[in-house]
């Protein structure tokens, strides 16, 4: 039968290229280590030579991230990357920034209002809201657990 949902998956299966999921999660691994291993680096300069404390380097090291992230992602970089290490480069904050970048770069011939601002957030809108009201709700419950103690 030509109809047969089974004979269909048997046919097309052989005909589908294999994926080498090995080689993708290796891939996604050391990519991803290694942009952990560059901002670990970013971190330890700010301690060891501009004398930043463990606490205060970490704002500046994931500002540095985002920034060459960005710088990547408008110059065609972080696209090829993101193309050989597929999740390894989405996990880190530099996947956040390659997002955010992205959108405004495909919007830029908008304007800078109408286009860039506009759809700057759009990708990573969601994020950004959670992320307001989950600190929103646990402020006050914190305040509210400090209260009673």
């Amino acid at each position: 039968m030509l109809n047969d949902p089974k004979n269909y998956k048997e046919n097309v299966a052989a005909y589908q290229p294999k994926i080498p999921y090995f080689k993708n999660c290796l891939n996604a691994f050391l990519v991803g280590g290694f942009i952990c291993v560059i901002g670990q680096g970013i971190q330890t300069f700010f301690m060891y030579v501009l004398h930043f404390s463990k606490q205060s380097a970490g704002n500046p090291t994931v500002a540095t991230l985002i920034l060459i992230s960005a710088l990547m992602t408008g110059f065609g970089v972080y696209d090829k990357i993101a193309k050989f290490a597929g999740a390894g480069t989405i996990v880190p904050v530099t996947g956040f920034a390659n997002s955010i970048t992205s959108s405004a770069l495909e919007h830029k011939s908008e304007g800078i209002v109408l286009g860039i601002a506009t759809n700057l957030f759009q990708l990573a809108g969601e994020v950004i809201v959670f992320g307001v009201v989950s600190a929103a709700v646990l402020g006050v419950l914190r305040l509210f657990i400090e209260q009673l103690m």
